[in-house]
């Protein structure tokens, strides 16, 4: 079966690839008149240690999606308009990562920490919606698949998501009461997608 999907994936490289760049962009250098000491620079560099941590999380929540996106396209041989669609949602909602992320720098010490911790966690939960939504298309017509994947590689696919939109829920839920292990829990969700990507990758197993 020909591979219909090449423009789709270059496409959806190169948002990736602008929305890991733009979340840089929060990263700024501290302002100093001539002559500052060094230990004024490290004063300001712990300020600013917020925007670190969310440069960090998104960052490797953008790769670790990009992963599974690209592995779950190796399924995917033919498009039709629900898929391109469903991943011009998921294109749409990961170019946008960088703005709750620029929210959690600037505010997460602030009394709105509350606020841009829910809204970044409920960014992920509506990113994990969207996979869904793309795999269902996807394997709801079986000519549009990689003629090898058999019905237990496509449930396993689907379970894959399935496990992870109830932890990004969840991390949303918490985000009201409790920020920080709401954060925690997306950092966690890191080592889930990492792992669980091989899972989604039946080219040497079939």
């Amino acid at each position: 079966m020909e591979k219909e999907t090449a423009r789709i994936e270059a496409f959806s490289d190169a948002v990736f690839a602008i929305a890991v760049t733009l979340l840089v962009l929060e990263l700024h250098v501290p302002e100093f008149r001539y002559g500052s000491q060094p230990a004024m620079l490290i004063s300001e560099l712990k300020i600013q240690w917020p925007g670190y941590l969310a440069f960090l999380i998104s960052f490797f929540s953008i790769f670790i999606l990009w992963v599974n996106h690209h592995k779950l396209f190796k399924q995917i041989y033919k498009r039709n308009t629900g898929i391109m669609f469903a991943n011009g949602l998921i294109l749409f909602l990961v170019s946008l990562v960088s703005y709750p992320s620029a929210l959690l720098a600037r505010f997460y010490e602030t009394p709105s920490r509350q606020l841009t911790v829910s809204i970044y966690t409920g960014m992920f939960v509506l990113i994990n919606l969207a996979h869904i939504l793309l795999w269902y298309l996807a394997s709801k017509d079986r000519s549009l698949l990689r003629p090898e994947l058999g019905e237990r590689e496509i449930a396993a696919i689907r379970n894959n998501y399935r496990y992870g939109f109830p932890t990004y829920l969840a991390a949303f839920a918490l985000s009201f009461y409790f920020p920080a292990t709401a954060l925690l829990i997306c950092i966690l969700l890191w080592i889930f997608w990492a792992v669980s990507s091989r899972k989604i990758d039946f080219e040497h197993q079939l």
